[in-house]
């Protein structure tokens, strides 16, 4: 059984790597590699797996995923520069792929259980960009 809980949280980045030049950032990244940088309101679905609780019915108490989903991600990303304000992102593109995969990394440690695990995070950049990240799994592209 899959739960998920939505979040919200609004931030601004640039996405342009030290390793290419200007033009081929721009190429590349278009206006999100604007040095003054661009904002979302980013969407979060963290979603777990587990099976009820056979005392209470419930994979994970919805509240107490919204506490850890606002400690995790709400309160360290909301209103931030990611470039400059949120680690990893001083050293990463903050792109919405790595961004879902910040969230993981946050999240995995307190959110494994005998009971439940996490399943996948998705992050909305855009009402109709985003990514889904399963976790460190090998690619079969």
């Amino acid at each position: 059984m899959l739960i998920t809980r939505k979040v919200e949280f609004s931030a601004s980045h640039i996405c342009r790597s030290p390793l290419l030049s200007d033009e081929e950032n721009r190429r590349i990244f278009g206006l999100a590699a604007n040095p003054h940088g661009h904002g979302h309101n980013y969407l979060v679905e963290v979603s777990l797996r587990g099976e009820p609780d056979p005392v209470t019915g419930m994979v994970l108490d919805l509240k107490e995923l919204k506490e850890i989903l606002t400690r995790e991600i709400v309160e360290p990303y909301d209103h931030r520069f990611l470039n400059y304000e949120v680690q990893p992102f001083d050293r990463e593109i903050p792109t919405t792929e790595n961004i879902a995969r910040d969230i993981w990394r946050r999240l995995e440690p307190r959110l494994s259980d005998p009971r439940h695990r996490l399943f996948s995070v998705r992050v909305y950049e855009t009402a109709d960009l985003y990514v889904d990240y399963f976790g460190e799994q090998p690619c079969s592209a």
